[in-house]
């Protein structure tokens, strides 16, 4: 069983290789002047792709709980080469909240060319203990107020031939201990934004649809909660956010990132025991 192992390894890797050599080139200079509204921004991964965006001089709208955060977000991406850059504080919680920061961006911008759904409620490491009301409410943070986004958001992007990117989490595709609340949302985002890809390519629509599939990163929330406890490597955040942007501005349907992220929800598919051998295995108990 180890030799057949290592040839699921190996083919997986071939595979990827040969998905990433014939992936569209990126050019920085398609974002110059794009329209881009960038949620879960004050903070971690969406803070880094405020700044890229900035960087290539986009015209950012940035949201987040934290408005003395998002005001410092906005400053530095303004002296990166942001042609401009706003923010607005939101609750993804409150079921106003996701509309009213849609609406923001496209009065402000005049429309939007991406959606970059990226923000997550707080969660725990550890085992499930019951919370039923928590599981309701984090599912409405990470999974309800996406959705609702992407339909606010949908006529503008038809029109400007845009892209809607949603950042997701291997726990959605490989399901770990101690997240079963996390990795439910993140399921539930793969489910949807799957299947809205299909509707979407069915009528012709001229939006593109990007799921990115994340293993761990290296943000501050994250590392709080797994430090000591996670025998895998975390992989920089500023890398997760370029790879992100790039994905969708050449409207690529997948990103996985670090590169065997691919291979753990291959090898998923092709033989469990060894993802669940190595899940719980490379995971201390909290």
């Amino acid at each position: 069983m180890g030799q057949l192992a290592k040839f699921l390894l190996v083919s997986i890797c071939v595979a990827y290789m040969a998905v990433k050599w014939t992936a569209p080139s990126f050019d920085q200079e398609s974002l110059r002047g794009a329209r881009v509204l960038v949620t879960g921004a004050s903070k971690g991964i969406g803070e880094q792709m405020a700044y890229h965006y900035g960087r290539f001089g986009a015209k950012i709208v940035i949201t987040g709980r934290r408005e003395k955060a998002l005001q410092q977000v906005v400053e530095k991406c303004l002296s990166l080469g942001a042609q401009k850059a706003l923010y607005i504080a939101a609750d993804m919680g409150n079921e106003s909240d996701p509309d009213k920061v849609v609406d923001f961006a496209l009065e402000k911008l005049g429309g939007l060319d991406y959606l970059v759904l990226n923000h997550i409620g707080s969660s725990s490491f550890s085992m499930w203990d019951g919370d039923v009301e928590h599981a309701r409410w984090l599912m409405k943070v990470n999974f309800f107020s996406y959705i609702q986004m992407a339909w606010k958001a949908l006529p503008s992007l038809e029109q400007s031939k845009g892209s809607l990117v949603i950042v997701s989490s291997a726990a959605g595709k490989v399901p770990s201990p101690f997240v079963a609340t996390y990795t439910s949302t993140k399921s539930a985002l793969n489910g949807f934004f799957g299947s809205l890809y299909h509707e979407l390519a069915m009528r012709k629509s001229n939006v593109s649809i990007s799921i990115c599939t994340l293993g761990l990163i290296d943000t501050e929330s994250a590392m709080e909660k797994v430090r000591g406890l996670i025998n895998v490597p975390a992989y920089p955040a500023t890398e997760a956010a370029l790879n992100i942007i790039k994905t969708g501005a050449t409207r690529q349907q997948e990103l996985y990132y670090p590169w065997f992220t691919y291979v753990m929800c291959v090898i998923r598919d092709w033989y469990p025991p060894l993802t669940n051998y190595i899940m719980q295995n490379s995971i201390n108990s909290p």
